[in-house]
């Protein structure tokens, strides 16, 4: 085998143009491959941070059968006082858990006495919410952002701000039905204006946990959801599975499940987003796939026809076909192996210098935000792996031919 290995070398040494011709496509496809990898991860990575980390959390519980019909948000499918309990209890004794909000989410009429709306609120606590979606404050354009809000104050969704001309300071009045029907009204002083992002909840007001009790006259300690930080988004999967399994256990007087677990993934139109990507990026790997396999297959049926009288050759003095087979899928191999070195070396110094230079751009109204291109070691492993086998797959068909070419007619062939 070393010998195969050792004549493999010599001829790509020989043929100093083509080997290095044939490793410049290779380490295009491998370049090209990975840093669409490292950026658009990136990108989909920072996306994934707006959306969770300034309005949806990692994790949502509900009241089973509450999402189906969150559109009317109804009050009549909200987590009792013990049945929040029950989770917070489950999630404090989690080691992954690092924060989680209460909220009730409600529908209202939003006036400015000369005119009135409907409005979505979410109603928070301000220390809860800001340790679960700590970006939260990014989103208020308008506004003070220390503390987030206090009791009697409101943040207004930018749309129905601008559509009722109302600013900062002004006092408006929210009109909410409680799940009894009964009507009642409260005033409140807008703090801030709060930027719409898309997805539920992206055009949703907040207001203050106990001035929606007060609203909606609940004297329990009811609720409509549990959002839950993680510390690791990681592992998001394992933690639904373990809350899943914890509180699935736990059925009403009817024997059916009392909870209802999301993760973000479930909650955002946005995962459709990171979908395409990642399909983007499958799409760029057959791409890099194709340019390599074209590329090996040609060289070595190149070298195969301009070989001719040197296989000839070796087959006249006994070698054995298995051993020419052998040695052009080495060859194929170490034109690989070659090109896969030097492309994942370019990237890995293109990624750090990328991250050096602190690239940034525009989202929006987000200024400033960093790119940070990062290559996880199995993407680097998967597309290397990928490359060299079709290496040797490429080789196989030109290998085939070579070994199987009559010694008497390659000997003739000029």
């Amino acid at each position: 085998m070393f010998s195969v290995l050792n004549l493999a070398i010599r001829n790509l040494r020989r043929y100093k143009r083509r080997t290095l011709l044939t490793s410049v496509l290779i380490t295009l496809g491998v370049v090209a491959v990975l840093l669409f990898v490292s950026v658009s991860g990136s990108f989909k990575a920072m996306m994934i941070g707006q959306i969770t980390d300034s309005m949806l959390g990692h994790l949502q519980v509900h009241r089973k059968g509450y999402l189906a019909s969150i559109d009317s948000l109804p009050l009549d499918r909200n987590l009792k006082g013990k049945q929040v309990a029950e989770v917070k209890e489950i999630l404090e004794g989690n080691d992954a858990v690092e924060a989680y909000s209460m909220r009730i989410k409600l529908g209202a009429m939003f006036s400015n006495f000369s005119e009135t709306t409907n409005i979505r609120l979410n109603a928070v606590n301000p220390k809860q919410e800001m340790q679960t979606v700590p970006m939260l404050t990014d989103r208020i354009i308008k506004g003070k952002k220390e503390g987030l809000l206090e009791k009697g104050e409101i943040l207004v969704p930018e749309l129905i701000a601008k559509g009722m001309k109302v600013k900062i300071g002004d006092t408006i009045v929210l009109v909410a039905t409680n799940k009894d029907g009964s009507v009642n009204g409260q005033p409140f002083v807008v703090r801030g204006i709060l930027e719409g992002i898309s997805g539920p909840g992206g055009r949703d007001g907040l207001i203050h946990l106990d001035d929606a009790r007060t609203l909606l006259r609940i004297e329990d300690r009811e609720i409509s959801e549990i959002s839950i930080r993680l510390k690791s988004m990681g592992r998001m999967n394992e933690v639904l599975d373990q809350l899943k399994d914890r509180l699935g256990s736990i059925k009403d007087k009817m024997g059916k499940p009392v909870f209802e677990v999301h993760t973000w993934e479930k909650l955002s139109p946005f995962f459709n987003i990171a979908e395409m990507i990642d399909l983007m990026t499958f799409f760029i790997k057959i791409m890099l796939v194709a340019i390599v396999l074209v590329s090996i297959m040609n060289v070595m049926i190149m070298a195969v026809y301009e070989r001719i009288n040197e296989i000839g050759t070796m087959a006249a003095i006994g070698t054995v076909p298995g051993k020419i087979l052998s040695l052009f899928m080495v060859e194929g191999f170490l034109l690989g192996v070659f090109g896969t070195l030097i492309g994942v070396v370019i990237s890995l110094i293109t990624i750090a210098g990328m991250n050096t230079a602190k690239i940034s751009f525009d989202f929006g109204r987000q200024k400033g935000l960093l790119l940070s291109p990062t290559i996880a070691l199995n993407d680097v492993v998967t597309v290397a792996c990928i490359v060299i086998a079709i290496s040797v797959l490429a080789s196989l068909q030109p290998a085939w031919k070579a070994a199987r070419m009559d010694p008497i007619t390659a000997l003739r062939h000029v």
